[in-house]
C-alpha cells in the first residue's frame, strides 16, 4: 500500500487557502477590533472637535454677522486684540488664576495620594470620597461656594468666632482669585489624586525599602525616589490643570460674572462676552485662537521641562 502526498491548495496552484489579506491580519492580530472600538470616538472627535477648531481659526479671519454675512477680514481681528486693554487684562486675570490655582491643587492631590496609598481599613471609601467633588456639577458647586462665602454665610461667622471677618471673599478684587482657587482645588484634587496615585502604587516597594536601608529619610525618599518615579504622571497632571486653569469659566459665570470690576474676567469669559454678548464672532474667535496657541506653548514648555535626561 502506497500513500500519496497531496500538496496544499495554494502549491497545487488551485484556489485555496491563500495568504491572508491585511486586514485579516489585523483581525486575527487585535488590531482591527481594537480600531472598530475606537472609530466612533475618533468620528465624534474630528466632528465636534477638529472641525469647530478649523472653523474658528478660518472665523478669526473674518467678519461674521449673525445674519449669516461673511466680510473678510485678514488680520485685524488680531491687531484689535492685541491693542484692546481688555483683553490683557483678561489674560492677566487668568495668568494669575493659573499661578494660583494649579500649584495648590498639584500640592494637595499629592499629599491626598500620599495618605491613599496606605493600606488601611476602609481606604477605598475614602478615595471615593475624595473623588465626589469631580464627579459634582460645577454650577452647583459654585452655588454652594456662593454660599460659604457670603457675607453672613458659614466661612464669615467662623471667622467671626475668632474675631476676624466679614472676609471679602468675592466682593473684594484681592481676594475674588484667591477664592476661586480654593474653589478649584476643591474642584479637581480628587481627578489628580488618582492620577498620582496610581504613579505611587506602581512605584516598586524594592526602591523605598533598600532606601530605608541605606538610612535615607522619608524627605530624602521623597525626592530622591518617589519624585523621579512620579515624573511621567506630574507632567500629565500639570498639563491636566494648566490646560483647565485656562478655560475656567463655569464658576465665574455662576459666582462673580467677572466681577468685581472685572477682577475676574478671564480669558474664556473675554470670549464668550465678545461671541454672545456683543454677536462679535469673528473678534471672538480671534480671543480663542490666541488662547489656543498659548495653551499650546505652556504645555510644549512642560514637556520640555518635564522630559526624560
Amino acid at each position: 500500500m502506497t500513500t500519496q502526498t497531496v500538496p496544499r491548495a495554494d502549491e497545487a496552484g488551485t484556489p485555496g487557502r491563500a495568504r491572508p489579506p491585511r486586514f485579516s491580519r489585523l483581525r486575527r492580530s487585535g488590531s482591527g477590533i481594537a480600531l472598530l472600538f475606537v472609530a466612533p470616538y475618533l468620528l465624534l472627535f474630528v466632528v465636534f472637535r477638529i472641525l469647530p477648531t478649523i472653523a474658528g481659526m478660518l472665523l478669526s479671519l473674518a467678519k461674521y454677522q449673525i445674519t449669516g454675512i461673511v466680510e473678510w477680514r485678514g488680520l485685524d481681528n488680531f491687531q484689535r486684540l492685541f491693542s484692546d486693554s481688555l483683553f490683557w487684562n483678561a489674560l492677566r486675570v487668568t495668568a494669575v488664576y493659573t499661578v494660583i490655582a494649579v500649584p495648590l491643587t498639584l500640592l494637595v492631590a499629592l499629599v491626598m495620594a500620599q495618605l491613599c496609598a496606605r493600606s488601611i481599613r476602609g481606604i477605598r471609601i475614602y478615595r471615593g470620597l475624595y473623588f465626589l467633588p469631580v464627579i459634582t456639577s460645577l454650577v452647583t458647586t459654585g452655588v454652594i461656594w456662593q454660599w460659604l462665602y457670603a457675607e453672613h454665610g458659614p466661612l464669615n461667622a467662623l471667622f467671626g468666632l475668632i474675631g476676624v471677618g466679614p472676609v471679602p471673599w468675592l466682593s473684594s478684587g484681592a481676594m475674588v482669585l484667591p477664592s476661586l482657587s480654593l474653589l478649584s482645588v476643591w474642584t479637581r484634587f480628587g481627578y489628580d489624586m488618582l492620577i498620582l496615585l496610581a504613579g505611587l502604587l506602581a512605584i516598586p516597594k524594592e526602591y523605598t525599602e533598600a532606601a530605608m536601608i541605606d538610612g535615607a529619610s522619608a524627605w530624602q525618599r521623597f525626592w530622591r525616589i518617589t519624585v523621579p518615579q512620579l515624573k511621567p504622571a506630574l507632567f500629565f497632571v500639570v498639563i491636566l490643570e494648566l490646560v483647565q486653569s485656562f478655560q475656567v469659566f463655569d464658576v465665574i459665570y455662576v459666582m462673580t460674572g467677572g466681577g468685581p470690576v472685572r477682577s475676574s474676567y478671564s480669558l474664556v469669559f473675554f470670549v464668550y462676552d465678545q461671541g454672545f454678548h456683543y454677536f462679535d464672532f469673528g473678534y471672538a474667535s480671534a480671543a480663542g485662537v490666541v488662547l489656543f496657541a498659548i495653551t499650546l506653548v505652556v504645555s510644549l514648555v512642560q514637556r520640555r521641562l518635564f522630559r526624560e535626561d
